[in-house]
């Protein structure tokens, strides 16, 4: 547990997804998955790696503050960070100074991101296990203690959050064993984004069928004649007793989202995703109450900036699925925040995984908080993509629609070394469609 951190390098990462339209949505038209990636190194040998996600043009900037953070975390021991966790939590995102390019928001966040997702890989990677276990084994108060609970002592304590943990310690080996045999129920976002085709939707649906998917997601928002066709030609091709959920990806004012989705209700989709700005909680609250009536539900949180965000939109009754994402808020630390007042506020986690790494990283977060939180698969699911798993030294294994728990040690960020290299922008040999340097 010494393993000295000696240096930490950051490299830009792109993939061409937009020349098929991977990834398109209402809002984000002609994305380029991409990742700023970390290396930790260390004086014994041990690595761990990191990352957060962007869609192409701008990744640099996150590179940069990236480099801007580093200083904090070279020279320190791995010991010395998760024996105060909080404590260095803490350090990363209130700097005197650097502070105020957030705070705990933007791109300094998602930088501190990438750099703790690196800590908590090298973390598991040293005791030898996954990163879903290392949380698993833990004892309540160490979890707790790897939070920062600044801000929203009104919502959770950390006396609440030891007593959620304890009282989960009932039935969780068993959970375990269940999701070893049977792994986490998942839905498919991969057979409608925004620029399909009808015939590749078509196609993506029937060969998600043959597969076991029962849950999927369709992009809407651009145009609503063209949105009722795809949602109907949706659920025509997936049945009437499938699952659908529909995302705005942030397209509407308040009044057009409850409009707009009103006139998809016909197709009963479980949920809206994203239907107006992710920081208007008071829009997503208003949302929310008209929406009830006809058993549509709201989701967001993939572009919710940190816990403080998640604890007014909980508090404020403005959504009814919460979708953590592991790159966005502060690392496994701030996601365990998140977890904990989710359920104490009885909202359903279902993450956000839409992106270059992002399945591999968050299914670790939702198997603990099922087998050490929630204790429930009820209205729970996880998204999954089909895109760009084969980059990775442990990519994601979906069974029967189902997330596998991992077996190999850390957070299953580490990337081939030879798709890092081929796809660094801007001296890799593959290139995104332009130039996208800001």
């Amino acid at each position: 547990m010494l393993h000295k951190i000696t240096s930490l390098t950051v490299r830009d990462v792109r993939f061409p997804t937009s020349l098929e339209q991977h990834g398109s949505d209402a809002m984000h038209t002609d994305p380029d998955y991409s990742v700023a990636y970390v290396v930790l190194d260390t004086d014994c040998g041990l690595k761990g790696f990191g990352l957060t996600f962007t869609v192409g043009k701008g990744t640099e900037i996150v590179v940069c503050a990236v480099e801007a953070v580093a200083g904090l975390v070279v020279g320190k021991s791995l010991q010395e960070i998760v024996s105060d966790f909080r404590g260095f939590y803490r350090l990363l995102t209130s700097d005197g100074q650097m502070r105020w390019l957030g705070p705990e928001k933007g791109v300094i966040h998602l930088a501190i991101a990438a750099v703790l997702n690196a800590v908590w890989d090298l973390w598991a990677r040293a005791e030898g296990k996954p990163l879903w276990k290392l949380l698993v084994d833990m004892d309540p108060k160490q979890i707790v203690s790897c939070i920062d609970f600044r801000y929203i002592t009104d919502a959770l304590t950390e006396e609440e959050a030891v007593e959620i943990l304890v009282k989960a310690q009932e039935g969780k080996q068993r959970r375990e064993e269940h999701m070893l045999k049977e792994g986490y129920p998942a839905y498919t976002t991969s057979c409608a984004w925004l620029g399909y085709s009808d015939q590749l939707l078509k196609q993506l649906c029937t060969d998600a069928l043959k597969s076991g998917w029962t849950k999927f997601k369709v992009k809407v928002g651009a145009d609503l004649e063209d949105d009722k066709r795809r949602c109907r030609l949706m659920r025509q091709m997936i049945g009437p007793d499938n699952t659908l959920m529909i995302d705005a990806n942030q397209r509407w004012d308040v009044a057009e989202a409850i409009s707009w989705v009103s006139s998809l209700a016909e197709f009963k989709p479980l949920w809206v995703e994203e239907p107006t700005s992710p920081d208007d909680i008071l829009g997503h609250a208003a949302i929310s109450k008209a929406l009830a009536p006809l058993g549509i539900g709201v989701a967001t949180g993939e572009q919710c900036h940190n816990r403080v965000m998640f604890k007014q939109f909980l508090q404020a009754s403005a959504l009814q699925f919460v979708q953590i994402d592991s790159c966005r808020l502060g690392s496994v630390n701030e996601n365990l925040a998140v977890l904990l007042m989710a359920h104490k506020f009885q909202v359903p986690v279902c993450p956000h995984a839409g992106g270059v790494g992002l399945c591999e990283l968050v299914q670790h977060l939702i198997l603990f908080d099922y087998i050490c939180v929630s204790g429930s698969l009820g209205n729970r699911m996880c998204e999954y993509v089909d895109h760009l798993h084969e980059h990775f030294t442990s990519p994601v294994v979906i069974h029967d629609a189902h997330y596998m728990p991992p077996k190999d040690p850390g957070y299953s960020c580490e990337m081939l070394e030879s798709s890092v290299q081929s796809h660094q922008y801007p001296e890799g040999d593959v290139q995104v469609k332009n130039d996208n340097a800001v």
